[in-house]
């Protein structure tokens, strides 16, 4: 499909502020963010399965977008938690529903629905300062005061790969629940860094790694003059690309990734400690031993 490429920006493609094609119920409004200096919606409730944004409108329809990786540019809101249902269709003709929440205590699987816990960062720097502040309850728990905008890149085919064993043929739906801010939802073949546009790649002559690109001006995070992206903002990618973070859960890596990512193989691998602390060992103990599948 090759209206698909390089990327499609999902609420650009549906008008999503028209709601001819998405559903919206409860508190769903729009407001100008002065971070981002743009409209972005935003999403509240304190029920998250009764305030939400569903695209498309019915489940008899779907998207049908066939992009390896998903882009979600959102915030959570503060001290609150938030809840995501990605409907993916494989090829073997089944629906595989990806959720991540803070809500969620520990990663678990059926043939047909994964739930993975999402730990929100509160700033760069370690994973006790990127899990453990989060939490009235171990390591999971409602966004921190300070949670900052966030470029969550999913490779949906190594999920289906990996962890049900299937093949990916489209993303069929998405509802966003409360409680967030959400700028945008892109899906695309590409590798997108977000650290990187388009017009810095065109006048430093950057060569980038096959199968990658920089964000899209429609997907950009606004930067000050000599601003860095990494120190205003947070990128996740899950699966991640190291083994610095637990693999069954959904969060920011302990060092920012300066480098382009690269696309990762199908291959499971578990997580594993490095040369740190003693306290912060403990934590990543116990983060694995939380996002451990159960039976």
């Amino acid at each position: 499909m090759l209206w698909q490429h390089p990327y499609v920006n999902l609420f650009k493609h549906v008008k999503l502020d028209e709601w001819r094609k998405a559903r919206k119920e409860g508190d769903v409004t729009t407001y100008m963010d002065k971070t981002l200096k743009c409209t972005v919606f935003r999403i509240r409730g304190s029920v998250p399965a009764s305030n939400y944004i569903l695209i498309p409108k019915t489940s008899s329809q779907s998207l049908g977008l066939t992009g390896r990786y998903l882009y979600l540019l959102f915030r959570p809101c503060a001290n609150k938690h938030f809840v995501v249902h990605l409907d993916v269709a494989a090829e073997e003709g089944h629906v595989i529903r990806l959720s991540f929440s803070s809500m969620f205590k520990e990663f678990k699987s059926t043939a047909t629905w994964l739930q993975f816990p999402f730990l929100c960062a509160t700033a760069p720097g370690s994973v006790y300062e990127s899990t453990a502040k989060t939490t009235k309850h171990g390591l999971v728990g409602p966004a921190p005061v300070r949670v900052r905008w966030t470029c969550l890149m999913m490779d949906l085919h190594y999920v289906l790969s990996v962890y049900v064993n299937r093949t990916h043929s489209h993303l069929k739906s998405v509802k966003l629940c409360a409680n967030m801010a959400v700028k945008n939802l892109v899906t695309s073949d590409l590798v997108l860094d977000p650290g990187l546009s388009f017009s810095e790649v065109r006048q430093t002559g950057m060569v980038l790694p096959e199968g990658t690109a920089p964000m899209p001006r429609d997907m950009c995070f606004p930067l000050p003059k000599g601003g860095s992206w990494h120190q205003m903002y947070d990128y996740i990618r899950f699966p991640s690309d190291g083994a610095k973070t637990p693999f069954d859960s959904i969060q920011k890596e302990q060092s920012i990734q300066a480098s382009t990512p690269q696309p990762l193989e199908d291959k499971r691998e578990e997580s594993c400690g490095v040369g740190i602390g003693n306290p912060v060992q403990n934590r990543v103990s116990l983060t694995q031993h939380i996002t451990i599948p159960k039976p």
